[in-house]
């Protein structure tokens, strides 16, 4: 099982990625958000995810571009006004049929592993879908994130820097960003692997 997020539109970093996970045979794909606002390719990126079958839950951009109306958004200044004028331009290139069916996105998913446990797959957090469990965070404010959710595991994006931590017995694993990664031109992804002895999961990377 493959588990990426934040591709936003970067279709040359899906690409490299969805390659690799070819060659390693990894067709199970799960996409933690924020999929497609801010590349210059959101149509082609949708289309790449539903070809190969993709299970994706909804990040606050996806959430925005399905349901805000972009003539009501007014700009304070210039870099706001091209933001949105990208907004825009990314709304008309998906199309209405892309945009419901970006609104019927789930903000979770739940998945069963075959050794009995659980792992959830999240944008942000499971107290917040939109609020992110950062790197930087102490067990207190990673606890306080989990919310006391029964999962065993949580996947999820939202800081584009990938990380692993062990906070009361729950595995969070962050898996980066696929198409808006710090630093030089990498994409990140996790694959997964369950047993039943328990899942075992690496994070790793490509360039673009």
């Amino acid at each position: 099982m493959a588990f990426i997020s934040d591709i936003h539109g970067n279709l040359p970093a899906l690409e490299a990625v969805l390659e690799e996970l070819k060659r390693r045979t990894v067709v199970d794909i799960f996409v933690a958000g924020d999929l497609i606002l801010g590349g210059d390719a959101a149509l082609a990126v949708w289309q790449r995810l539903q070809a190969v079958h993709a299970h994706c839950v909804a990040g606050p951009s996806d959430v925005a571009l399905a349901q805000m109306d972009s003539a009501a958004i007014r700009a304070n200044d210039e870099r706001e006004r091209q933001r949105l004028l990208r907004f825009a331009a990314t709304q008309k290139a998906l199309g209405e049929v892309v945009r419901k069916r970006l609104s019927q996105l789930p903000k979770q998913l739940r998945l069963p592993m075959i050794d009995g446990s659980e792992l959830l797959l999240v944008h942000g957090s499971p107290k917040d879908p939109f609020e992110a469990i950062a790197h930087e965070m102490d067990e207190s404010e990673i606890r306080e994130l989990l919310d006391s959710d029964p999962a065993d595991i949580v996947v999820c994006g939202a800081t584009h820097v990938p990380f692993a931590r062990v906070v009361d017995e729950v595995l969070v694993i962050n898996v980066g960003s696929v198409g808006e990664a710090t630093g030089e031109r990498f994409a990140h992804f996790t694959i997964v692997t369950p047993k039943m002895s328990g899942a075992e999961f690496e994070q790793s990377w490509v360039e673009y």
